[in-house]
């Protein structure tokens, strides 16, 4: 069975608050690129590294609607749906890319009922 495509409309702001807005089938790759500093001109110039805002549709075309919608408002209004779910700004894409770190606790058994040499 396929795998349902997802698509995100994401905002992207700098330490001083300036806002991207953009649409992408692979959230976690193309802000990884916009940490990179390969993403346009506009986001390298003003180091808009830091997700702040997404969301998630199951079509392209409604992906692209709001994100035509959301470059449109008015920058008070934009300010406005990031706050109402990210009132801090914090990045919500830290730690992403970083090299995962394995744990592990206590000894590894083998499954119920096996006993060595009983094979």
């Amino acid at each position: 069975m396929a795998r349902e495509r997802s698509y995100y409309v994401y905002i992207m702001a700098s330490k001083s608050r300036v806002l991207y807005v953009g649409v992408t089938g692979f959230l976690m790759a193309r802000v990884l690129r916009h940490k990179a500093g390969e993403g346009g001109a506009f986001t390298r110039k003003y180091r808009v590294h830091r997700l702040v805002y997404y969301r998630c549709f199951q079509n392209l075309g409604d992906a692209i609607a709001r994100e035509t919608e959301i470059k449109k408002w008015w920058r008070g209004k934009k300010v406005a749906l990031i706050r109402a779910d990210n009132p801090t700004w914090e990045d919500l894409s830290a730690g992403w890319g970083e090299a995962a770190v394995m744990m592990v606790s206590g000894k590894a058994r083998s499954s119920p009922g096996f006993q060595p040499g009983s094979e």
